[in-house]
């Protein structure tokens, strides 16, 4: 490990700044807007690194299964298109504030849903972005301790997944993780 990763779980959750369209993992996490349609953050860098196939995949999902658009901590898979991922899975993570005081069970839902969807279709490693701690607003202190102990939960379960790996914009956004997190030691 080089000093700009951290690991916990066995080795099976590792932490480290990157960015996110470059990892090498069989499924990333888009932080999506409900319409699926792209946007900015990290939605808008997954869809122009990937390209036009994941665009596609998402308009095939809202004539289909959602309609309505993705509800908030649920998810929704599609191809990876021209990225190192073969696989994007997409969720809405909860805008802090506008959830009725539900926003950690939602943030939690996004992490949860997106393991145990790339778990069912046998993706072993799965890489995540730092989901809701941007323009939507979660403090990243609180994020980090429902993220650390919703990793945790799924990983005791018994979840068949290898590896999680949470990729950060920087390295001041991953040393707030690490200062907030609450793995098992």
């Amino acid at each position: 490990m080089t000093a700009s990763t951290h690991s916990y779980c066995d080795d099976r959750i590792r932490l480290t700044v990157g960015d996110l369209t470059e990892q090498a993992v069989d499924v990333i996490v888009n932080a999506a807007n409900s319409s699926l349609l792209g946007g900015g953050g990290v939605d808008g860098a997954i869809h122009r690194a990937g390209g036009p196939a994941i665009l596609e995949a998402c308009r095939a999902l809202r004539q289909s299964e959602w309609p309505d658009g993705l509800p908030t901590g649920q998810v929704a898979i599609t191809t990876g298109g021209k990225l190192p991922a073969p696989y994007v899975i997409h969720t809405v993570g909860p805008i802090y504030g506008q959830h009725d005081g539900n926003e950690a069970v939602l943030l939690a839902a996004c992490y949860r849903n997106a393991i145990e969807l790339a778990a069912e279709r046998g993706l072993k490693r799965i890489a995540f972005p730092a989901i809701s701690t941007g323009v939507y607003g979660y403090p990243p202190e609180s994020a980090a301790r429902v993220v650390s102990r919703t990793l945790s939960e799924l990983l005791a379960s018994g979840v068949a997944v290898d590896e999680i790996r949470l990729v950060f914009f920087d390295a001041q956004q991953m040393a707030s993780f690490v200062t907030h997190q609450q793995f098992p030691r």
